[in-house]
């Protein structure tokens, strides 16, 4: 057994020195270790949360958010954000952000204000300790393969807002996006705002492609920049204006997040060319 020692510290070693070695190692090497991160802090962020609140609260936000604002410093992140005064109003709202990747999570947590709730997969329910933390956060599953039940959560969920004083966020592109672009909305934030009567924050971040790219297997250090756009009012709006409120964030949002990248749009320019409806 002697013999082996220094061919167990030798792979050690190699195991240590490989990321430094090879790109595709050293992505890999930190998806993985984000991923064991995400499970260990959602272990202990459970535990505390059962500790101090009993069970399933939005308070409990407050809790995972100062664990997930440490994941930063393990990647060299630095977050630049603006107008982050807009998301503490004392009123319930429905805010919205662009989706592109599984680091989403740190940006989410780095300017989440109190008493907000998410918007989430049912899928995403079932993922061990990462679903636990979700639950006892507060976090709303939607089973988005019923459209009926789908909606129904979502008028229960306009009707707690209002209720309780809540802001909800979401994702209104419904999936994670690579494309360095927005896809499409979904209307589900929209009708949920609408049918509360209460306003959409969007919030834009820009592209990770710079220190994040899966393809071409990225992942070092970099920058992400945050803009929290103004409130668009949804007083007085009903159903038939859906889509026209619709545009306007969608609008506002891809230009604000190809001025944010340093992209061009389709206009050639890279900064906003319109003003969201107040």
């Amino acid at each position: 057994m002697a013999g082996l020692e220094p061919w167990i510290w030798l792979l050690l070693l190699l195991l240590l020195a490989l990321p430094l070695l090879s790109r595709t190692a050293n992505f890999y090497f930190k998806i993985g270790s984000y991923c064991v991160l995400c499970l260990v802090g959602s272990v202990v962020a459970s535990v505390v949360c059962v500790l101090y609140h009993g069970g399933r609260t939005v308070r409990n936000m407050s809790i995972i958010k100062r664990f997930v604002r440490t994941f930063k410093y393990f990647y060299g992140l630095r977050f630049e954000t603006h107008g982050i005064e807009k998301l503490h109003d004392d009123r319930p709202c429905v805010i919205i952000s662009n989706h592109q990747s599984i680091l989403d999570m740190m940006g989410l947590m780095e300017i989440l204000p109190r008493n907000c709730i998410q918007i989430a997969k049912r899928e995403l329910l079932y993922t061990g300790p990462v679903g636990l933390i979700m639950y006892l956060g507060g976090v709303i599953f939607i089973n988005r393969k019923r459209t009926s039940t789908a909606m129904s959560a979502m008028e229960e969920v306009g009707n707690t807002l209002v209720q309780e004083n809540l802001k909800v966020w979401i994702y209104p592109e419904g999936t994670r996006n690579e494309s360095y672009n927005l896809l499409p909305f979904k209307k589900g934030a929209f009708y949920l705002a609408v049918q509360a009567q209460v306003p959409i924050i969007p919030v834009v971040y820009s592209s990770f492609s710079s220190f994040y790219h899966p393809e071409k297997k990225i992942f070092t250090s970099g920058k992400i920049k945050v803009e929290v756009l103004d409130p668009i009012k949804t007083e007085g709006l009903t159903v038939t204006d859906i889509p026209e409120l619709l545009e306007t964030c969608h609008s506002v949002m891809k230009e604000t997040f190809f001025r944010l990248s340093d992209k061009l749009n389709e206009n050639g320019t890279n900064g906003p060319t319109s003003q969201p409806v107040q």
